[in-house]
């Protein structure tokens, strides 16, 4: 019998880790696809601003295109956050940080960049709060359960 609980063991363990690691894997690429989505938005912005400039290029007279690239730079810019905050959340999916000097990504505990040997911040690595899931719909669902069994036991010995 001993076996069988570590046979059962090993098998809950394994699917633990594998789920872990499904999950991060679905989660970085929902991330890069939300990324590729802002980059071509960019892009688009990029083509906009260029045959705006060539129009103001080509026109004869005096058209001043400079608000609306303007508007379009500030659309630019914050994707560009948008895209470096998503950025940040795959470093930290993949426990991972970016030297502040050459911008490569290292392991989250090394004190010195790999590629060009800057002292790097320490991180504060903070304990993971384990949250109790309140099943108060399992429960409920459950008492249902017990009660239409006790009616069709009754039901049964009538």
């Amino acid at each position: 019998m001993d076996i069988f609980n570590k046979i059962g063991n090993v098998a809950s363990e394994t699917y633990k880790i594998t789920a872990e690691k499904t999950s991060k894997i679905a989660k970085e690429a929902k991330i890069k696809m939300k990324m590729n989505e802002l980059k071509s938005k960019i892009n688009d912005i990029y083509e906009v601003i260029g045959k705006l400039v060539y129009e103001k290029h080509t026109t004869e007279g005096d058209v001043c295109v400079k608000e609306k690239v303007e508007q379009y730079c500030k659309e630019i810019d914050e994707y560009s956050k948008q895209i470096e905050n998503y950025r940040m959340e795959l470093l930290n999916l993949k426990d991972k940080k970016q030297c502040e000097n050459c911008y490569i990504e290292m392991e989250i505990d090394a004190k010195f960049c790999p590629n060009c040997g800057q002292k790097q911040p320490e991180i504060e690595v903070k304990e993971a709060e384990i949250i109790e899931e309140n099943n108060d719909n399992t429960d409920a669902n459950e008492n249902k359960d017990d009660t239409e069994n006790n009616e069709d036991n009754e039901n049964n010995e009538n």
